[in-house]
């Protein structure tokens, strides 16, 4: 049977279309094959590795890795201009820089502290009526009436060293004068500096005091300082130089800024007697301030502060209470007001008895007994 005009045109339009679909279909996996090889290829690469460069010697160039060494290497020709200071990409098997890397020229400092405008007032702390009288002659008075020390012609330190135990008050003196001083309070732990920031210390050292001069007036809070300013030894591995890099760079800021500028640095720790004299020298943190464990009138005052908001039963034994908290720190009196408020939660009860006070001290008591006993179990 003859096909007719109409029949053939129909046919030929189908093969068409379906040709057309089939050429589109193949156009788009020929594309995926093509994105899956680029990919594949980035599995194949050998990784680069980021260098510091130290020097230029002629057509070579001196490079400082990660972990602190350096070493004289080739640069090579796709390379560009580089000068000493860049950050570079290098080969990692004979380290030949291949490009210029296109680095922050900051670090992301104010996501690794802690930067706060504190509202804690002097009345929230207990016990600590000498130390804040020093506080607020040492940094108070210097940002709130730098003309008096002028007239007298005096210059005040430029920071202060709080030590004494764990929990005894330490920051909330550092940010008290931040609040009082309407001051930002930039907070730095000295160990987790020297822990992550391996190589690179000493710049994040720099942008924390470039960071207090961006948002004067400032209180730089130093914890931990121990941890980084220790007695300096024979330095022996990578690591040792670069927290020596770290703590020269911190003393060399402290030297560079003057003592009746609108930035002040608060040190804490709870290692006095291991730290580098120099950290303590006149001109640096000079002013040594000692934060004990309170007496019997400052755990007083403690207990009042943090059972201020708290329901108390009446005719509460306070010498008794008092005297069973001897030789805690303020943390540790917090702890134990804070514990006394479970006990009377699990026993569905708004006021807080005798007995709640007082099993909440035995169970501070404890733990500090069990986290002795795993201490002293580490060197068995």
């Amino acid at each position: 049977m003859a096909l007719k005009d109409k029949d053939v045109d129909s046919i030929i339009y189908s093969y068409s279309t379906s040709s057309n679909g089939l050429e589109e279909e193949n156009r788009i996996l020929k594309e995926s094959v093509s994105e899956l090889r680029q990919e594949l290829e980035k599995f194949r690469e050998v990784p680069l590795m980021i260098c510091k460069v130290k020097d230029i010697i002629e057509e070579q160039a001196v490079i400082q890795i990660p972990n602190g060494n350096e070493f004289l290497v080739n640069v090579s020709s796709s390379c560009g201009k580089i000068k000493s200071g860049d950050s570079v990409l290098v080969e990692q098997k004979n380290l030949t820089i291949i490009k210029k890397a296109k680095a922050s020229k900051k670090y992301s400092v104010e996501s690794f502290v802690i930067i706060e405008k504190p509202e804690l007032s002097w009345k929230n702390i207990g016990g600590l009526e000498q130390q804040m009288q020093e506080v607020q002659e040492v940094v108070e008075l210097p940002l709130k009436k730098p003309e008096l020390f002028k007239e007298v012609g005096i210059q005040p330190p430029k920071g202060i060293l709080l030590h004494g135990p764990p929990g005894t008050g330490k920051t909330l003196l550092a940010k008290a004068v931040a609040s009082s001083t309407n001051s930002t309070f930039i907070e730095v732990v000295a160990s987790e500096l020297v822990q992550k920031f391996i190589g690179e210390g000493a710049k994040l050292v720099k942008e924390v005091f470039q960071l207090a001069r961006e948002k004067a007036p400032a209180i730089i809070f130093i914890d931990e300082i121990d941890a980084l300013a220790a007695k300096r030894i024979e330095v022996g591995t990578s690591g040792e130089r670069e927290v020596q890099r770290t703590f020269m760079q911190f003393l060399a800021e402290i030297d560079g800024f003057k003592s009746l500028g609108n930035i002040k640095v608060i040190a804490a720790t709870n290692r006095k007697d291991i730290l580098d004299p120099a950290v303590t020298r006149p001109g640096r943190l000079d002013r040594l301030i000692h934060v004990d464990v309170p007496d019997l009138k400052g755990r007083e005052e403690i207990f009042k502060i943090h059972t201020s908001n708290m329901s108390l039963e009446k005719g509460l034994p306070m010498k008794e209470i008092l005297k069973k908290m001897k030789n805690f720190s303020g943390a540790e009196i917090k702890a134990a007001v804070t514990e006394a408020g479970y006990f009377a939660i699990r026993d569905s009860r708004k006021k807080i008895k005798k007995q709640d006070i007082l099993d909440g001290i035995e169970k501070v008591k404890r733990e500090e007994e069990l986290e002795g006993d795993d201490y002293l179990n580490m060197f068995v």
